[in-house]
């Protein structure tokens, strides 16, 4: 697939520190230039953006596996999950698979196919496909083989797991929805209960069990992070461990703690478009307010990135600029990626086009070349 080499003209472009301008934006070679190209492509009416950096997403679910044994063609639905990304503006994108007691759509076997499937679709596509193990951290008969299974993976990206219903366990209570969540491992449901009661006994050996994969892991030069931390002692505990990144934190003190501690802070999209959390955890758009958010994922619902950056600037809660930033400079600066995230002469060209009136996407480009584009705009181009 070639390049984009196009002087994109009469749009409001996104230049760092200085907000929303009428200045033209070269593009050659994969990367913002300094221009001009010399072939003008008329974007009147458009805003030219950094394309979004999904840090944490796992919609692509529902087309590797549209309903129960409907897992036949895994690549295909890397693929379709692929245009999903493009069509919502999204240039690179980090899909995050579960390796759960849970089995299933979660189970190790089928994280296995997922990150093999990721791994063959990214000579094949547009927009920059990462991987996200999400590790529930009871699974201790795994923690021996799992770094040299994420290295054959290509996985730079591990967060840490526990959603054992532990209150139900240690009261030896049957936990909620246990049946259903049985069905779907597989598993018998007497058996299921079992299995989590094992794990569950496990919970002393688990903590110095996690200092030495992580000790590991880290030396390996994975990024690390934690998710749905709860207390600001959570949030140190992962720290020394090297997870630098907390994930969703449930809790005002969790974040707090991540903030003083210099890690990264994601909060899920989708509550701040829907107003706070399902389940009564610490608000986005608090912890926003608060300075204690430094980016925005797409968690289950890709469309959630565009509309919780624009939501923040419709409500005056913050300035365009630092609104978006929080899906694109944000997430770039979390993981270390200095070649995206803005737009500016020699990083990657990465960007959106959306249409000024109606903020919907025009255009995604990543890495200079084009992942979507809708038929007013390409008629822009190829006139």
């Amino acid at each position: 697939m070639s390049f984009i080499e196009r002087d994109l003209i009469g749009a409001q472009v996104l230049i760092p520190g200085a907000g929303l301008q009428p200045v033209p934006l070269s593009l050659a070679e994969g990367q913002v230039v300094d221009g001009p190209v010399g072939r003008p492509v008329d974007l009147s009416g458009c805003l030219l953006l950094p394309g979004m950096i999904d840090l944490h997403g796992d919609g692509f679910e529902r087309h590797v596996a549209p309903r129960r044994g409907a897992m036949k063609q895994m690549n295909e639905g890397i693929l379709a999950a692929e245009a999903e990304l493009a069509v919502n503006g999204l240039t690179t994108a980090v899909m995050a698979q579960f390796f759960s007691w849970e089995g299933g759509l979660r189970g190790p076997e089928f994280a296995s196919d997922v990150f093999d499937a990721i791994r063959a679709a990214q000579g094949k596509v547009v927009t920059d496909l990462r991987a996200q193990l999400r590790f529930e951290i009871h699974l201790l008969e795994h923690y021996d083989a799992l770094p040299g299974l994420i290295a054959g993976w290509g996985v730079d990206y591990v967060v840490f797991n526990d959603h054992l219903p532990h209150d139900s366990l240690a009261k030896g209570k049957r936990p909620p929805r246990l049946t259903g969540q049985a069905l779907k491992a597989g598993r018998n449901p007497e058996r299921h209960l079992e299995f989590l009661q094992e794990l569950h006994a496990r919970k002393d050996r688990v903590p110095a069990a996690l200092d030495d994969l992580c000790r590991v892991l880290g030396e390996q030069g994975l990024r690390l992070g934690s998710h749905d931390d709860q207390t600001a002692e959570d949030r140190q505990t992962w720290h020394h461990r090297g997870a630098r990144i907390s994930e969703f934190p449930e809790t005002l003190e969790a974040a707090e703690a991540a903030h003083a501690a210099g890690d990264l802070v994601v909060m899920g999209a989708p509550n701040l478009v829907r107003g706070g959390s399902h389940k009564g955890n610490a608000s986005a758009i608090d912890l926003i307010v608060m300075g204690l958010c430094d980016a925005l994922a797409s968690d289950y619902h890709y469309p959630s990135l565009r509309r919780a950056a624009l939501m923040l600037v419709r409500t005056g809660v913050l300035e365009f600029e630092a609104a978006w930033n929080l899906v694109s400079a944000g997430p770039a600066k979390a993981f270390g990626w200095h070649d995206r995230g803005q737009l500016l002469p020699g990083k990657r060209a990465d960007l959106v086009v959306l249409d000024a009136e109606t903020h919907q996407v025009g255009a995604t480009i990543s890495g200079g070349r084009v992942s979507y584009m809708n038929g007013e705009i390409a008629a822009r181009f190829l006139a």
